[in-house]
């Protein structure tokens, strides 16, 4: 969700950045970079390492709560991850949101978006956070498939090494952070030219030139 389908990470980069302030923490753009795609709960502790000096479910409930006040206010979508989501529910394709956030603000992405997914893991549903396979091998099992079976669409480290260990095809796309090379990983900066035909392939462990790295 976060980097992929919407551009919330400017979002919760802003309420790292003010939450740290009001401690007087040290923190920096650069370090909320480090945390893209991190489970809040790894997100928070790192926080309160850097001087938030709260309980854990409190950091992570502050930063919710300025995320979703946002996005209550405006949902940044990624025009082409969009634009396939829509063409893959238009296809019949099953598809699953697998996200590391929680509460109120996927519930706000719900609201808009929550007709494209036939099913939702999200942070507080697994034992083990991303990068850790948990989320995608759940995922594929709601649905009713093999991950081996599922295309996955990442924009983090974590995500993408997440996705990968449960077996899915991935697909990193490179938004404001890298994402690692990895044998058998398609890395694009865009998914504007990824088709519903292009991820057919790729789910047979064919390469399409919109994929190439």
């Amino acid at each position: 969700m976060d980097g992929t389908l919407i551009d919330s990470e400017p979002y919760w980069i802003g309420a790292e950045l003010a939450l740290a302030e009001r401690f007087g923490a040290t923190w920096t753009y650069e370090d909320s970079l480090t945390l893209v795609g991190n489970p809040l709960d790894v997100s928070a502790e790192i926080l309160k390492a850097a001087g938030v000096d709260l309980p854990i479910e409190t950091i992570i409930d502050d930063l919710l709560s300025q995320v979703t006040a946002r996005a209550r206010e405006h949902l940044p979508w990624m025009d082409d991850s969009r634009q396939l989501l829509e063409a893959l529910h238009s296809a019949g394709i099953p598809c699953a949101l697998v996200t590391m956030s929680r509460g109120a603000f996927v519930e706000a992405f719900l609201d808009e978006a929550g007709h494209f997914f036939d099913t939702v893991v999200t942070g507080d549903e697994v034992s083990r956070g991303k990068p850790d396979p948990e989320a995608y091998l759940l995922a594929a099992q709601r649905l009713g498939v093999l991950a081996t079976d599922c295309v996955a669409i990442e924009d983090s480290a974590a995500g993408v090494r997440s996705a990968h260990a449960s077996g899915a095809r991935t697909i990193g796309v490179i938004r404001h952070v890298d994402v690692p090379q990895i044998d058998g990983i398609a890395r694009v900066t865009s998914l504007a030219h990824v088709t519903v035909d292009d991820v057919r392939a790729f789910a047979h462990g064919e390469r399409p030139r919109s994929l190439a790295d």
